[in-house]
């Protein structure tokens, strides 16, 4: 009868030793020229506590020296499970994609897991299968939601139903502790709007994102939060609907600025709405901020690439998405009531100033 394999097991390699650069190194080089078991290397290469610090050390070293790295497939059949993580998404700004596979990446660093993606359609009639195919057929260790995929709760039932773990990403907790990481929307809204109000404007717009996204909702309830405490409010006709990208918000923005009397601030609910009202309002002959502050929400790329650029409100993307792959690997250590928040904060730049004279 054949031994069983355990998670720390890894499939036999070549014994042949690698002196004189005849191969590459094996698991089993690496534990002979670190003294240890292949036990005890496994445990390091899959980030084990249960390893003595002088002991990790030591087998980094010689696993660095050598330029070793484990076999995804042998690894695998080790484990009975792949060494794969997915993130399934569908969101129409691109640099949050790619700010959101960065972190993942940064995430998987050294962990012997791969990163495949999978976009979808939430509106496909196909939308679940698709997904339940790509799991099954990628046979995933874990999937990453971001938003708006993680708003939906038919996903998280179809994961548990097949038994996928996941980590979901959203503007409020929406899941088991363990199932989420909290970006807190609604407190960048509300600081937004205390920024905009200190630099005295009172005629006030905001550019919503699509209905369908739950931090739409969230930034807008939150501004709405920040202006209450001066006492000012959201008229319907101040609020007009984008698409979280760069043409709806030079579209939303040509209408607001064609008003009369025009606001002199607008808030938008990201960063690429935010830089196509900068165009719109080049094209309406007004100056930022002298004639018209403009206020973003996620700090990428684009809001200091724009001019002026842009004062907006932070989310730390690339972090979430670090933070999400580590919690998604390390679940099993986790405790239940272990719920990660990440806190939004205002960045000024030059793009709001104070309301025209």
């Amino acid at each position: 009868m054949s031994p069983s394999k355990t998670p720390s097991s890894i499939p036999e390699e070549n014994e042949t030793s690698v002196e004189g650069g005849r191969r590459r190194a094996t698991i089993n080089d690496i534990a002979r020229l670190a003294g240890v078991s292949k036990k005890t290397v496994s445990r390091v290469i899959n980030q084990s506590p249960f390893v003595r610090d002088e002991t990790r050390e030591r087998i980094e070293a010689v696993i660095a020296e050598w330029g070793y790295a484990p076999d995804p497939q042998a690894r695998g059949l080790a484990f009975r499970r792949s060494f794969l993580i997915g993130m399934i998404y569908d969101n129409p700004n691109p640099q949050y994609v790619v700010n959101m596979q960065l972190g993942l990446l940064d995430g998987m660093r050294g962990s012997g897991f791969e990163l495949v993606v999978h976009p979808c359609n939430r509106a496909s009639p196909t939308f679940l299968t698709d997904i339940r195919s790509f799991v099954e057929r990628q046979k995933l260790f874990g999937v990453v939601l971001p938003p708006s995929v993680s708003e939906d709760e038919r996903v998280a039932k179809l994961l548990n139903e097949i038994g996928c773990a996941y980590i979901r990403i959203a503007s409020v907790e929406l899941d088991k502790p363990e199932h989420m990481i909290v970006g807190h929307d609604r407190m960048g809204g509300a600081q937004a709007a205390r920024h905009i109000v200190e630099l005295g404007h009172k005629r006030i717009a905001f550019i919503s994102g699509p209905e369908t996204f739950r931090s739409s909702h969230e930034r807008r309830g939150g501004f709405e939060d920040g202006l209450a405490e001066a006492g000012l409010s959201l008229a319907p006709a101040d609020i007009v609907q984008g698409a979280y990208t760069f043409e709806s918000g030079v579209a939303c923005g040509d209408e607001l600025l064609s008003r009369s009397p025009r606001p002199t601030a607008i808030f938008c609910g990201n960063d690429e709405m935010a830089a196509g009202v900068l165009q719109s309002a080049r094209k309406a002959g007004l100056s930022v901020p002298q004639d018209l502050t403009v206020v973003g929400f996620d700090d990428f790329q684009i809001a200091k690439a724009v001019w002026p650029p842009l004062t907006t409100i932070h989310t730390p993307t690339r972090e979430i998405g670090r933070i999400a792959v580590e919690k998604l690997i390390g679940g099993e250590r986790r405790e239940p009531r272990d719920v990660t928040k990440m806190e939004p904060n205002l960045v000024i730049r030059e793009s709001s100033g104070p309301v025209p004279a």
